[in-house]
């Protein structure tokens, strides 16, 4: 089985229906691929839980982002989700110093794409397309910006998600569907309303924390 190691993780590819035991690093990330869309499965040794650091919109705006990011270290988080729009490819260094895997996904004012996508590559994070689905600890996450909101809509009303997080319009927004979570982790660059936001997730709970940077 072919394994990947990036920072303390191990990225091991496998069948859709094979398990995959932990290697020796504390977390271990599971590759599933089917057909054009990849899986994320993640374990951790200590348990089900997993803390998960969510944002989105973050704009260009550097200060604030540096703020989030350090926030997020803080936290603890194992995972970073990004739900898009971080604009312009030079911002990508500011993410380095996470402490956690971050797996994002192109918003609406998105440039030079090819480029984003590149530069996360290089610092071992991955930037899919306009949406992805994550798999953490059972639960089934759908990650995208939101601007189609017809998409958006019928991916909460077919309630097929644990989680659904979404961004674009800027406002923390946190929801039940039936059994699905729907999350809006507001807007990092705070430009719309005038607050600087993102959401610490906790898989096992349900429990969505609001953090205010600004």
């Amino acid at each position: 089985m072919p394994r990947q190691l990036i920072g303390s993780y191990v990225f091991s590819c496998c069948k859709p229906h094979e398990s995959c035991s932990f290697y020796p690093y504390t977390q271990s990330t599971i590759i599933v691929i089917e057909k054009i869309k990849v899986h994320f499965e993640f374990k951790h040794v200590f348990g089900v839980r997993m803390i998960i650091g969510v944002m989105a919109d973050t704009h260009d705006r550097l200060p604030l982002l540096d703020k989030a990011v350090k926030r997020l270290n803080k936290e603890g988080v194992e995972l970073v989700l990004h739900a898009g729009d971080y604009i312009a490819p030079f911002v990508v260094q500011h993410f380095k110093p996470l402490n956690s895997p971050l797996i994002g996904v192109f918003g609406n004012n998105d440039a030079e794409r090819d480029l984003l996508r590149k530069k996360f590559a290089d610092m071992g994070a991955e930037l899919r397309g306009c949406f992805t689905e994550v798999k953490v600890k059972g639960s089934k996450i759908a990650l995208l910006h939101g601007e189609e909101t017809e998409l958006l809509n019928s991916l909460i009303s077919a309630e097929c998600h644990d989680i659904i997080i979404y961004g674009h319009t800027h406002e923390v927004n946190t929801y039940r569907r039936g059994k699905t979570l729907v999350l809006n982790p507001g807007e990092v660059c705070g430009y719309l309303t005038g607050k600087s936001t993102m959401v610490v997730l906790n898989t096992k709970t349900f429990e969505v924390e609001t953090i205010l940077l600004k």
